[in-house]
């Protein structure tokens, strides 16, 4: 997207909710996992892979592929797949550093701020006679 002063068109703004509606879904960030890892992949090596059913796979293949983020090739009797568009790639290369990032700061937030336990009910910090 460019910065200009003009909204964004409505069929465009589809396209990209589209696209980051795709990209939405745990299983199908951990189906593109396997095809960053592996290059290639058919449904059943992805679906034991992931210890998932192959309906499932199937069908989140099938939306990433309606939405070109994953091509698919026809091998005999078997398809395979693989990531077709690499900018997937560098948005959860983004996504993951900022995660991490995140992830830091709270953690030195955490450190700085070590709280003491709670003293028990009814304790007091002076001794009765």
């Amino acid at each position: 997207m460019s910065h200009s002063e003009t909204p964004l068109p409505d069929d465009l703004a589809i396209l990209i909710a589209g696209r980051f509606a795709a990209l939405g879904d745990p299983m199908r960030v951990r189906i593109l996992d396997v095809l960053r890892r592996r290059g290639e992949a058919s449904v059943g090596e992805v679906a034991d892979q992931l210890r998932a059913g192959y309906a499932n796979v199937a069908k989140h293949l099938a939306l990433l592929s309606r939405e070109r983020i994953v091509g698919r090739e026809k091998r005999g009797n078997r398809a395979i797949h693989r990531i077709c568009d690499p900018t997937v790639l560098s948005l959860c290369e983004v996504v993951c550093g900022a995660i991490e990032q995140q992830h830091a700061e709270l953690a030195a937030l955490l450190s700085e701020h070590q709280f003491s336990p709670a003293a028990p009910a009814g304790a007091s910090n002076e001794e009765t006679s």
